[in-house]
């Protein structure tokens, strides 16, 4: 008789992602997501696959519940310019409280596995096609409502905001500097004035 699961999916999958955001992908070993996912390797490989298939869910995970929480805030302001304030203040405060020193588990796996893993390549290029969009879509809003009226290729703004995103990131783990991070901003939102 075949046994039954006893514990949560998408919990389990929520530590693996912990544990790969934390270490990455090399660093982590089978042993180090069953026990952190307090499950056996058995049920690891029925449920997830293999590491690297837990990875790309891993990632997968990551993506969305991190990319929703962005698209969300900039949708959701009545101001576009306050939204990217606080997009950007939220990478700083983030960064500032991560004593791992993390960064973006979507600019990790791109640095480590994006240049030789098509899976990952995919997922990470998809990722940041999703947060410019985003970008995009506020910064239209923006103009169109009057905010910023001296903008003219939008595409090309957010195009910079999202690859300055990610460079804050990447640029937190090396320092964990409020005003080396906040001068980063400040100049990466003049481009809005």
């Amino acid at each position: 008789m075949a046994r039954h699961k006893e514990f949560d999916r998408d919990e389990a999958l929520q530590k693996a992602m912990e544990v790969f955001w934390s270490r990455g992908y090399e660093g982590t070993s089978i042993q180090n997501l069953v026990g952190s996912m307090g499950i056996n390797r058995q049920s690891l490989y029925d449920t997830f696959g293999d590491k690297h298939a837990l990875y790309l869910l891993a990632l997968d995970r990551y993506c969305q519940v991190e990319g929703k929480k962005a698209i969300e805030l900039l949708e959701s302001s009545a101001s576009v310019r306050k939204a990217l304030k606080q997009l950007f203040a939220g990478v700083v405060e983030r960064a500032l409280g991560d004593k791992q020193l993390r960064g973006c588990f979507a600019g990790n796996a791109m640095s480590e596995l994006a240049g030789r893993c098509k899976a990952t390549a995919a997922r990470t290029c998809s990722n940041m096609a999703t947060m410019e969009n985003a970008l995009y879509r506020a910064l239209q809003r923006g103009k169109d409502e009057g905010e910023f009226s001296t903008l003219r290729d939008l595409r090309a703004v957010a195009r910079f905001l999202s690859s300055s995103l990610q460079g804050l990131v990447l640029m937190s783990k090396g320092t964990q500097d409020r005003k080396t991070l906040e001068d980063v901003v400040k100049v990466t939102l003049s481009v809005l004035d």
